[in-house]
């Protein structure tokens, strides 16, 4: 690790889920503790698995392009956590990014051009055959990071 890379910002890829606000939260105590900014990143990528993620935001907004539907759908979802959470989150604290790709590759390489300092970034605990035809982010991102990852593994439930 680079000694840029060591004061870098710490990389906190979203999905706008449950399971991202709580790597959110749990980097806002990190950033806290190490002294570092955080970069909220959002890989914009309409899954198979998935299709029409961001019709909701698309619709609601009158937007044409994904990208556009997307970070609105960043926009809400930083506007609702530091909402939430105002006490712990600092807006000057935080940036936010949005890319285009696959998310393990390109995660990947924003942490490498913004040298992050750590990766802190969700699971959602797929098993099965969905696990193994899709693989999961953050495993990837796990054995390929040349920076610390720390994955946060939350209980499955659905927003209400």
């Amino acid at each position: 690790m680079t000694k840029k890379a060591e004061t870098g910002p710490i990389l906190v890829p979203v999905d706008f889920s449950v399971p991202s606000e709580a790597a959110l939260l749990l980097a806002v105590e990190l950033g806290r503790c190490l002294q570092r900014r955080l970069l909220v990143l959002h890989v914009v990528h309409d899954p198979g698995s998935m299709p029409g993620y961001y019709t909701r935001a698309l619709k609601q907004k009158h937007l044409a392009r994904i990208e556009d539907g997307a970070a609105a759908m960043l926009d809400d979802f930083l506007e609702r956590v530091i909402g939430e959470h105002g006490d712990l989150i600092k807006r000057k604290r935080l940036d936010a990014m949005l890319v285009t790709g696959l998310p393990s590759s390109r995660i990947l390489e924003v942490a490498e051009k913004t040298s992050s300092s750590m990766i802190v970034i969700a699971s959602k605990g797929l098993s099965g055959w969905k696990h193994l035809m899709i693989g999961s982010v953050a495993e990837q991102v796990v054995h390929l990071s040349p920076v610390p990852v720390t994955v946060v593994k939350t209980e499955r439930r659905k927003r209400g």
